[in-house]
């Protein structure tokens, strides 16, 4: 699950724009090349996402940088219940760094809330304390346009039944294994960990969502193989035609990466966690049946149908018990999946 880690800006067709909003306390605003097709997806969000009913006090929380985003689903809003707000501010420092007062009392004061910001805001106090005092929401870090309108061009409960679907195959399973043809071979030990849906529906008090969403995952208790990673993986983004990374897992901790800018910003990491930053997080499978094409984020590709995705790092705040400043996501494109010795099907695109 794509979070703290989310990705940088992206132009119309996912790559790196080579921005950093962050670093400017007023940073421009995202250009919009089809205001229309934003329009559309901030309606999906509030009215089919979370269901905002009339009379809901309903909060968005945007930055300079994602303000035409956050102007999209205020309006989208207002369509739904009277009573909307939307506060901004200059973009975070960092990924998980606390918003300001104002807009922590604002998250406060909602029944839901919507949260499309330069950098997450998920991990923080004044999300935490919103969701624990019953409203429900969710958070879009790091959305661009491109994420965001083709992410939210989804059937989201046909997303929600083939969550429920992939959960039903693999909950229970003592073992899962992914193979590939890019040389994938890879086993995970699940023990007593739960795996967990992002279905993007959240309708009750105190529920919890990324958007755009569909994923089914969960925090392994080890794992041992190589999986190599021929999807979107940061800093790369979509990698390229016949470019893959390669990870070697033994005993639930990495043991060999094979990308020099990948092994650079682990090590980093591990500087300040140790042997954390190794950590093999996270198994999860994309059930978003609208993303057919991968487009370079991997807040979207790691949801696109038929795909899986497998992360290294910090697990704590998905199942399991390990503390990183990482959480660093690869896609595979072509996985074949088997649980307990028995190969199943996965979510088709488009479907």
């Amino acid at each position: 699950m794509s979070d703290s880690d989310a990705d940088a800006d992206t132009g119309p067709d996912g790559g790196d724009t080579g921005d950093s909003p962050a670093d400017d306390a007023r940073a421009d605003p995202l250009d919009i090349a089809d205001p229309d097709a934003v329009s559309r997806a901030a309606r999906t969000a509030i009215e089919d996402c979370l269901a905002v009913a009339a009379g809901e006090r309903c909060v968005v929380v945007t930055d300079d940088r994602r303000e035409p985003i956050g102007e999209a689903i205020y309006d989208a809003a207002l369509r739904a219940t009277e009573d909307a707000a939307i506060v901004r501010y200059p973009p975070g420092p960092q990924h998980g760094a606390e918003p300001p007062e104002a807009v922590a009392a604002a998250l406060r004061t909602a029944e839901c809330f919507l949260a499309p910001t330069t950098k997450s805001v998920t991990h923080t106090r004044a999300r935490s304390a919103a969701t624990e005092a019953g409203a429900r929401g969710a958070t879009l870090p790091g959305i661009t346009e491109a994420v965001f309108t083709v992410g939210l061009d989804a059937d989201y409960a046909a997303i929600a039944e083939a969550c429920e679907s992939m959960l039903e195959t693999v909950s229970g399973a003592d073992e899962i294994r992914v193979t590939s043809p890019q040389g994938t071979d890879i086993t995970f030990e699940i023990g007593e960990r739960p795996w967990q849906e992002d279905t993007g529906i959240v309708h009750d008090d105190g529920d919890f969502s990324n958007l755009p969403a569909g994923e089914v995952f969960v925090s392994p208790e080890s794992a041992d193989g190589t999986y190599v990673v021929d999807g979107t993986i940061r800093p790369h983004g979509r990698l390229d035609p016949g470019h893959t990374v390669t990870i070697d897992v033994e005993g639930g901790q990495l043991t060999g990466i094979s990308d020099d800018a990948l092994r650079s910003e682990v090590e980093a990491a591990a500087e300040e966690a140790g042997d954390a930053a190794y950590n093999l997080a996270e198994l999860g499978i994309g059930t978003n049946l609208g993303v057919t094409d991968l487009a370079g984020s991997v807040l979207l590709d790691e949801k696109a149908a038929g795909t899986v995705h497998i992360a290294f790092g910090d697990d704590a705040g998905i199942g399991g018990d390990t503390e990183a400043p990482i959480h660093m996501d690869g896609i595979l494109t072509e996985p074949t999946v088997y649980v307990d010795g028995e190969e199943i099907g996965l979510p088709t695109p488009g479907a």
